[in-house]
């Protein structure tokens, strides 16, 4: 019996040294397998960095194509890290390559392991996409998708230009709408545009009612805005009401005269066709006095019944202010011998004062003969002052 406890006593013993050896070693052992990783993460974190500092070098350098090859090579070495893939895409996109772009962002959007933030950004630089390539329908739906996001006050704002290029402007009153509740300020200037223009439809439809009323409501919307004042003069004109096209246009001269000269001559041929052109003559020569027009003085003019009276009015221009429009029109009225070279005179002047007639955007400097509530050119909106060139 002695003999067999001997033994298992040893054993027990013999084992219990090993398991206190071994931890140790197993301590040891994954310590340094901890360093090896680390070390091959650090060579690894070199090796990416290499590639995105040089693409960001070509970028600084105005060098895109060198710039997106180190990209793509940083993004073949790290898969994983999106801010590299924002950076292609963005590039792809700023040197007109929308497809390779999307191609980014949408691979960026298939990914499981993005965060929201990340998630909600993609979606961002995806609309943007679709809206510089033109895809206007599509750009619209990656919009809606920004709802609720940081991204969403940008875009509501491309989509109120998506809706303004397509002229829908039931939809971009209802941005308009959401927008003026943002921290973006006050749209109901823009609103009341929106307006104006749905009221121009309905009078080309023949729904002068409608017209009137939408017209209406953009007044009470806008009161210091000029356009829906002018808008609804015309078309009061147009339908027989000039006594009501008279007051909205005193209306305009009171809330803003500084929009005055683009309805001088309106007022000027309603107060003849209505015999009160005495009235209007004082109006206008008052405004007149206050802030000197061209567009003023010809409506002055116009309603003068003295000849040598208006000619008067250019003369008296003339003293205050310079101006080759004025004097053309002024020398136009001169009685010379020799008719021929009058004439001659006359047209050089004519074809010398058609630019300084146009008016002048001054958000883009796009000109025009007309005056534009929205830019042609830039598509801002009030960007047109009511004075010609030459008076600026």
């Amino acid at each position: 019996m002695e003999l067999t406890k001997i033994p298992l006593r040893f054993t027990m013993e013999f084992d219990f040294t090993w398991v206190l050896l071994g931890f140790p070693v197993a301590f040891t052992l994954g310590w340094l397998a901890s360093r090896l990783d680390l070390r091959q993460l650090r060579i690894e974190n070199r090796q990416a960095p290499k590639a995105y500092f040089k693409g960001l070098n070509f970028l600084l350098n105005e060098q895109q194509d060198q710039a997106i090859d180190a990209f793509i090579e940083a993004v073949q070495n790290d898969p994983d890290t999106s801010e590299l893939h924002f950076a292609l895409g963005n590039l792809f996109r700023r040197r007109g390559e929308y497809e390779r772009a999307v191609r980014v962002h949408e691979h960026l959007m298939s990914r499981g392991d993005l965060t929201q933030p990340e998630r909600d950004r993609a979606q961002h630089a995806l609309a943007l996409d679709f809206l510089k390539a033109g895809l206007l329908d599509r750009a619209e739906a990656a919009l809606r998708k920004l709802e609720g996001t940081p991204f969403e006050e940008e875009a509501r704002l491309a989509l109120l230009s998506i809706y303004e290029r397509s002229r829908d402007w039931t939809k971009a009153t209802e941005i308009a709408a959401r927008l003026g509740k943002s921290s973006l300020g006050s749209f109901s200037t823009r609103r009341a545009h929106y307006l104006c223009e749905q009221a121009i439809a309905s009078a080309a439809a023949g729904d002068s009612g409608k017209a009137v009323s939408t017209l209406m409501e953009a007044v009470a919307m806008a009161p210091a805005s000029a356009r829906p004042l002018i808008d609804l003069a015309k078309l009061q004109n147009q339908l027989g009401q000039p006594q009501d096209a008279l007051r909205t246009l005193l209306e305009l001269e009171k809330t803003v005269p500084q929009a005055l000269p683009l309805a001088a001559g309106m007022m000027a041929s309603i107060a003849q066709d209505s015999g009160q052109q005495q009235g209007m003559l004082e109006l206008l020569t008052t405004s007149y006095e206050q802030t000197p027009s061209i567009d003023v003085i010809e409506a002055i003019v116009k309603l003068e019944e003295d000849p040598v009276a208006s000619r008067r009015w250019y003369a008296k221009h003339l003293e205050r202010e310079a101006s080759l429009v004025v004097a053309s029109k002024w020398f136009a009225g001169e009685k010379l011998e020799d008719e021929h070279h009058h004439a001659l005179v006359q047209r050089a002047l004519d074809q010398a004062t058609k630019p300084l007639m146009r008016y002048r955007c001054a958000a883009c400097g796009f000109e025009a003969t007309q005056h534009f509530w929205h830019c042609p050119g830039c598509q801002a909106w009030d960007s047109y002052p009511a004075r010609r060139i030459e008076e600026l």
